[in-house]
């Protein structure tokens, strides 16, 4: 699997959990929404991410034209 597809597949599940957690168990939790989402626009300005950076790391493949 591609390291793009995993990182909007774990971008969109944090997003999904932290709203949970912020119905059901408590409202701060929003913050962390807000932290995906700024993570997120921030990678799309600058083509940095860190949770790329950590999958790299586990030997993930990365497509074609990155390092």
């Amino acid at each position: 699997m591609m390291i793009e597809r995993i990182l909007r597949g774990m971008g969109g599940f944090f997003v999904l959990l932290s709203l949970a957690l912020s119905v059901w168990v408590n409202i701060n939790w929003l913050w962390f929404t807000a932290f995906v989402g700024l993570n997120l626009l921030q990678s799309a300005f600058t083509n940095w991410c860190p949770m790329m950076w950590i999958l790299k790391k586990f030997g993930l493949e990365c497509p074609l034209g990155e390092k």
